[in-house]
């Protein structure tokens, strides 16, 4: 449907930018916006959303709220992960009154949105949309959430289909009451037939295990025939050899026997045991011949599938083999109908509702016996075959979700705003600083296969998706986190590329392993990207996965902006000195939110805090290949004089002002939870502990004995003496009182206020406590710690075994920094590969220096 949706890489999208968007012009360019920092909440409670079912998808809603925050009405909007194409939806629908009225924004006779508290939020009105993904079925599908459709038009094309659907498959789903009438059959219910292991008996699993009375499947049961207690995982799974007729060869499959017909007449339901004439039907189907298109497609060697759950203990080589007798000849015809239609947006709509039946039409949909509802429901994001499946006909499956499909084409938008691609997000078609925003839900490692899962359906769609250039993590496809990160470092570039100079991208990430989110965080910072703020979308519901599996309840929504202002230009000229350190943290605090507040307390936003603008400074000179100029203590004690600090948090001159006046609204400052589990973790929190107030040892060790539990096995344990002689300093009651220490105690002692810094009583009383030290007189105190952490680091150069067991992690970071600095790659990639590799992947400054060597030494 060109030039709006090609099945291939869009060579319309050009003339697309060039008709809707706005061009670069770094002269007369004023965009400026914080990250959007609010926790976002949306449920998939809405008829647009549930209108198709896919692996994964962030409700519209949620990505509308982005939307409108970052852009204006006609700016242009790409999303290079598109799935379902939420994003395009969320674009158009930005001009939708209704729509915005009901995620709580009020709407001025303007077109000016605000916000619940009564601030402007934005401008009501359309964005333009640029869609695309490796996945044909995907686009498909994110194509027809947004073309245009007449609705009443596919409401009389829906009748139309249901007419020549009953009159070519109503014969295979006919079953007779106990009257004798005859009735349309619901669903089978199959269950497997399995042997018992201690007398060979036939056992039908079902008709045993299921008690008609709860619902309840039981786990383990009597057998019938010698009353063995037995279960499934004692009794072997039988099998019978059968022609297959489509692929035309001989092969077995699990031995399944129907128990349940659930049928209707009129509006009633009814149940019952399948009787000789629905025997005879089965047998009848099985011997007709095939009607149609249908996939004689071997089953590829799949992640999912031959690397975890293996399809050939279920007889599975082909697809056919998903799917039993009645729908292989049902889903064919109901295929050969929709794509036999003239008129192609209808076409397309017909298929869009189609093809969801190859999912609840094959062997993975399960019979839930506790619910109606739950029969045809599958897994999703897994290969899942159950013991108990059901046979479900098209108009069990169809005829609600057709009249539901009709409503959400009237809510669509009635433009056309969006254009589609189906190509790879390594390689775009869209012309450079082009963009005004980006939204994305990438892959993530291996949480899920798109392309594997996919397979059910692209088959139908005879359109292969380029897997060789799919980001993820798939031993099938020999693909490693390494791999992994340089896919998504090139999709990332592109995105890099085509994105306006000062504007955002936000990128929904959603994994339990830190390895995985390393990665993706190396290869945006790669890529150019500065990250500014992370924050949760909960999507309410839960997927199979974050539910058992053990993944990330919330997902994460990152905020990253490419730099503009001209830094990089300015940065090629001052690379490498401290102009160039203060350039970039100036530019920065620009991009970073200035007050974020929750139920009436102020947030530490946790980008603005002294270590992390550091490692944000080191990262950026590092992706560049530039020498770090500054030491840790020298860059504290940098900011401490250029920046105004509240609650722990730097800030422009200007945005310290807005900042006093918002911060006198709320009550309090709600910190940062802190865990302790290594060296540099520790270290933060003694910190957090001595601002508050300087404390003895004997006041502060058991604190820090609670606060180690989660200490993580390979770090090296430290002693708390270590740790304040390395980090603090200790006012032995000679000499002046230092400042922090007088302050604490004058406030604190009715004796000792207003008496002079060096009064005896003042010494006395502050002598023995530790005390952060000043950021001004610091750098002494780091030099000692560094040559400290450098001596140990030198020892794991030059031990002679292969795998450091257990070493101080910091101890590693500060040698990979030295030697970084002095061009000795080799030493970062020999020390490197005596650390467990988890650990490596799992840190994300090793893996920074790590990745750097690897690059300059040509071996990435």
């Amino acid at each position: 449907d060109p030039p709006y949706y090609t099945a291939c890489p869009n060579p319309f999208i050009e003339d697309f930018i060039k008709h809707y968007g706005k061009p670069y012009d770094p002269a007369t360019d004023d965009y400026r916006r914080e990250p959007f920092a609010a926790d976002v909440s949306e449920g998939k409670n809405d008829p647009i959303y549930n209108a198709h079912s896919y692996h994964t998808k962030v409700p519209h809603k949620a990505i509308m709220r982005y939307i409108l925050h970052y852009t204006e009405p006609g700016d242009v909007v790409f999303d290079g992960f598109c799935g379902t194409g939420m994003t395009g939806v969320a674009a158009q629908l930005c001009g939708d009154k209704s729509a915005i009225e009901s995620m709580g924004f009020k709407i001025e006779k303007n077109g000016t949105l605000l916000d619940g508290n009564g601030e402007t939020f934005s401008e009501l009105g359309p964005r333009r949309a640029v869609v695309s993904d490796l996945s044909p079925v995907a686009t498909f599908i994110a194509h027809n959430y947004n073309t245009p459709l007449d609705f009443r038009l596919l409401k009389k094309a829906i009748d139309t289909f249901f007419e020549k659907t009953e009159k070519e498959l109503s014969w295979m789903y006919q079953t007779k009451h106990s009257n004798g009438h005859a009735a349309r059959i619901n669903y089978v219910v199959w269950s497997e037939t399995f042997s018992c292991q201690n007398c060979c008996a036939e056992v039908v699993f079902l008709d045993h295990a299921l008690n008609r009375e709860t619902g309840e499947v039981l786990r383990s049961f009597v057998c019938p025939e010698c009353g063995v207690q037995i279960s499934k995982r004692t009794m072997s799974r039988m099998f019978e050899t059968y022609h297959d007729p489509i692929n035309r060869i001989t092969a077995k499959r699990v031995k399944r026997t129907p128990l349940i017909i659930n049928y209707s007449i009129g509006k009633k339901k009814f149940e019952k045991a399948p009787d000789k004439d629905d025997f005879g039907l089965l047998r009848k189907i099985e011997e007709s011949s095939l009607n149609g298109f249908f996939p004689k497609s071997e089953m590829p060697f799949m992640h999912i599938t031959h690397i975890k759950d293996k399809m050939s203990n279920f007889g599975i080589s082909h697809f056919a083999h998903f799917f039993l007798p009645r729908p292989q000849r049902a889903l064919p015809v109901m295929w050969e109908i929709a794509s036999n239609w003239n008129e192609p947006r209808i076409r397309h709509a017909l298929i869009f509702m189609v093809e969801q039946c190859n999912w609840g039409m094959s062997v993975f949909a399960r019979y839930v016996p506790t619910h109606y509802s739950q029969v045809n429901q599958y897994l999703s994001g897994v290969f899942y075959i159950s013991s108990q499946i059901v046979d479900v006909s098209p108009w069990y499956i169809l005829e609600g979700k057709a009249k539901r499909l009709a409503k959400v084409f009237e809510l669509l938008p009635k433009t056309a705003g969006v254009i589609t691609s189906l190509n790879s997000g390594t390689s775009l078609s869209l012309p450079s600083n082009s963009i005004d925003y980006i939204f994305t839900d990438p892959p993530f490692g291996e949480n899920l296969q798109y392309s594997e899962l996919n397979w059910l359906m692209e088959e139908f769609l005879r359109i292969k998706p380029q897997i060789e250039s799919e980001a993820v993590i798939n031993a099938a496809q020999k693909k490693g986190l390494f791999e992994y990160q340089h896919l998504m470092e090139k999709c990332f570039l592109e995105n890099y590329r085509v994105l306006k100079p000062g504007h955002w991208m936000t990128i929904e990430f959603h994994n339990s392993k830190n390895a995985v989110w390393n990665a993706i965080q190396e290869a945006m910072q790669r890529a150019g990207f500065v990250v500014a703020d992370v924050r949760i979308l909960d999507k309410k519901h839960k997927t199979y996965k974050q539910q058992v599996q053990g993944v990330v309840k919330a997902d994460l929504i990152i905020s990253v902006y490419k730099p503009n202002d001209g830094l990089e230009e300015r940065f090629k000229i001052t690379a490498g000195t401290e102009d160039g350190v203060w350039d970039f943290v100036r530019t920065h605090l620009k991009q970073l939110p200035v007050f974020v507040s929750k139920d009436s307390q102020a947030e530490v936003i946790a980008e603005r805090q002294n270590f992390l603008l550091f490692d944000r400074m080191v990262a950026f000179h590092v992706q560049r290949g530039v020498t770090i100029p500054l030491s840790a203590a020298e860059f504290y004690a940098g900011l401490e004089q250029r920046f105004p600090s509240r609650d722990g948090m730097y800030f422009l001159t200007n945005q310290a002002a807005e900042y006093d006046k918002k911060r006198m609204t709320v009550k309090k400052v709600l910190q940062l939870q802190l865990f302790v589990t290594d060296e540099a973790s520790s270290i933060q929190w003694l910190k957090q502990q001595l601002t508050k107030k300087p404390q003895t040892f004997q006041n502060i060790h058991p604190q820090f004995l609670k606060e180690i539990g989660g200490w993580q096995k390979h770090e090296k344990a430290l002693e708390l003496s270590e740790l304040l002689e390395q980090n603090s300093l200790r006012y032995d009651g000679k000499g002046e009182v230092p400042g922090q220490i007088h302050s604490y105690l004058s406030s604190n002692f009715k004796e000792l206020r207003n008496l002079p810094k060096d009064a005896p009583a003042l010494r006395a009383k502050g002598k023995d406590r530790w005390y952060v030290p000043d950021p001004n007189k610091a750098g002494d105190l780091e030099k000692l710690r560094e040559r400290a952490l450098i001596r140990e680091f030198e020892e794991y150069r030059e031990s002679k075994h292969k795998r450091l067991k257990v070493f101080r992690l910091e101890a590693v970071r500060s040698g990979f920094k030295r030697a970084w600095q002095e061009r000795d790659y080799a030493t970062i990639i020999a020390v490197a590969q005596k650390i467990p590799e988890k650990i490596l992947q799992e840190d994300p400054k090793l893996l920074m220096w790590y990745d750097q060597a690897l690059t300059r030494t040509g071996k990435n």
